[in-house]
């Protein structure tokens, strides 16, 4: 099988390239600035393959959305990054003759919104604010694939947990200083999935041909911050005493606070059970017991 990955430097592109790899599959990244194939320019809309052509396509390039305060500028390089990238993807691969079995495209838990604790999956509502908006213009910028026929599946992403990467390493330093505690009320849930599990999941999602559009990339328990934050405080055998209150959480990072650590989002992996995926981490005790 040979695969083209987008964000092929990130944490999960990483990953799957490693994984894949191993597995005795060729993977390529689709670089950016670059004029030897694969590669392309999404601001100007190009893609050059050469003579490269791909049984699946995973795109997963886009503006990181908690690096830097959320500036109007960086609202809009978020929603373009994604957008135009995405649009660019699917225009190329609508082509018959360019076409992948499966183009697998990110997209995120936060399409729901600010929740509470209802209980959501792939049938539920999507939500407003500028998270959802974004996840819905990105998982719309593919209808052009998707008209053509060709296989096309949204993973929305929970918080991507993994020792090496992402969030998690962020939070470890004051946790393991003893500084940790519940943000805001504490009641807000989190959404979450090892990295481990993505890779696996994917590679289900690859090999279930019944398996299209939308589909929730979070493990089947989610928890709520102050879940969270004990459960990563007894893995580290240290307390966790000091909240950090939701105003000052929204003085120090902005709307980005209210979207991303004070938002409340419990979603439910319903279609990768109901096709019989099983998760490695299906706990966050286990996963950090893995982890840490």
């Amino acid at each position: 099988m040979k695969l083209l990955l987008t964000g092929g430097s990130g944490l999960i592109g990483q990953a799957l390239t490693a994984y894949f790899t191993e597995q005795g599959h060729t993977v390529l990244s689709l670089r950016r600035g670059s004029t030897t194939p694969p590669c392309w320019q999404p601001s100007q809309g190009l893609i050059d393959l050469g003579d490269h052509r791909f049984d699946v396509v995973i795109h997963l390039a886009g503006e990181n959305i908690a690096k830097g305060r959320w500036t109007a500028k960086k609202k809009a390089r978020i929603l373009s990054s994604r957008v135009q990238g995405t649009q660019c993807i699917a225009k190329y691969f609508a082509c018959e003759e360019n076409s992948p079995k499966l183009l697998i495209c990110s997209s995120a838990v936060g399409i729901y919104g600010d929740r509470g604790a209802e209980e959501l999956n792939e049938q539920s509502e999507q939500g407003t604010g500028f998270l959802a908006q974004v996840c819905k213009q990105w998982e719309a910028a593919l209808l052009p694939v998707v008209d053509a026929g060709v296989r096309v599946v949204n993973i929305r992403l929970g918080m991507v947990l993994d020792a090496n990467g992402g969030a998690l390493p962020k939070m470890l330093l004051p946790f393991k200083w003893g500084l940790g505690g519940v943000i805001g009320t504490g009641e807000q849930y989190m959404s979450w999935i090892s990295l481990s599990d993505v890779v696996h999941a994917i590679e289900h999602i690859i090999a279930n041909e019944s398996l299209s559009g939308p589909i929730n990339l979070c493990s089947p328990q989610a928890v709520t911050n102050r879940q969270f934050t004990q459960t990563l405080g007894q893995a580290l055998h240290r307390p966790t005493i000091l909240p950090v209150p939701g105003w000052l959480a929204k003085i120090a990072l902005g709307e980005m606070a209210s979207a991303l650590l004070l938002a409340s989002s419990r979603v439910l992996p319903t279609k990768l059970i109901q096709s019989g995926f099983t998760f490695q981490y299906a706990t966050l005790v286990g996963a950090f017991k893995s982890m840490l």
